[in-house]
């Protein structure tokens, strides 16, 4: 009788501690206690990296950087039980440099034909001291680069798709997306859903064509060092640059107070990127699926 009570005992806490598995495992849980970390974690070191000067201000970003990304390989692995490919060390500085150069020319082409159309003009700005905007560019850039992409594609989009599927997950993570920037400067309705479809969607299909955080981050920040670089707004954040830019017509071709995302020419160029990536994403899918079990 007592080894019957003993093993009824221990199958009702068992089945306790299924429950809470199951639990921390579902989806939408991971994702937020995962995005309260990474906020936090963020929170702790974004107003010491804001007093710090040079240097040492990209030093404790990159610090808050390293600290984020460790929340997030302690929330798949412990909570949402499972493997963290999307962020492996392997491959990392390809994956990486792969993104870094898609954002480049996403800027690159975006800002050219902007100029060709009397939108931009820039100027040298020889007053400007290049180390001090090269660090003000980089550092505000990298920052967004990983704790955006570490909670918005890292863990809101992994499980609404966990759920209901990649695309309903790339729509609604877009839609947030977009959201997040309208309180920012110079911010309208427009802006958002520009945002919405240049950066969520591009930014999504990105992560969904190579898997790969490291490559979505890449291409993230080239994205804003870039623009920064230039002089431009990054989504209606003034930059110094090392350029002063002009802007001429209207708010449609130049992003106004807003930057280049408030323009219609990245919202163009960003889905003639995003549309190959999402195609490439469909392909590799049915590929995986017709590969015989070994």
């Amino acid at each position: 009788m007592k080894k019957m009570s003993a093993l009824k005992e221990k199958q009702h806490i068992g089945g306790k501690i299924s429950k809470w598995n199951l639990f921390w495992r579902f989806p939408i849980v991971w994702m937020i206690v995962g995005t309260i970390g990474i906020i936090l974690a963020d929170a702790l070191f974004r107003p010491l990296a804001e007093q710090a000067r040079g240097v040492a201000s990209l030093l404790l970003t990159l610090t808050a950087g390293i600290v984020a990304i460790i929340v997030y390989r302690l929330t798949m692995k412990y909570l949402a039980r499972r493997s963290i490919p999307e962020i492996t060390r392997k491959h990392a500085g390809i994956e990486a440099g792969m993104g870094l150069l898609t954002g480049a020319i996403f800027i690159t082409v975006s800002t050219s034909i902007i100029v060709a159309a009397g939108g931009y003009s820039f100027q040298w700005a020889s007053t400007a001291d290049t180390g001090s905007v090269l660090i003000s560019s980089v550092t505000p850039a990298l920052s967004a680069a990983i704790i955006e992409e570490l909670i918005f594609r890292g863990l809101m989009l992994q499980a609404i798709s966990k759920l209901a599927g990649n695309g309903v997950a790339l729509a609604i993570t877009s839609l947030f997306f977009g959201v997040a920037h309208l309180g920012n400067t110079g911010a309208t309705l427009w802006s958002a859903f520009a945002i919405t479809i240049e950066a969520g969607i591009l930014l999504g299909a990105a992560f969904l064509w190579r898997r790969n955080l490291w490559f979505a981050m890449g291409l993230h920040f080239a994205w804003n060092a870039l623009e920064a670089l230039l002089g431009i707004p990054v989504s209606g954040h003034s930059s110094a640059g090392l350029f002063t830019v002009k802007v001429n017509g209207a708010a449609i071709l130049t992003g106004g107070d807003f930057g280049l995302e408030g323009s219609i020419v990245p919202v163009m160029i960003s889905l003639l990127i995003a549309i190959p990536m999402l195609i490439g994403t469909a392909r590799n899918r049915v590929s995986s699926s017709e590969k015989p079990y070994i």
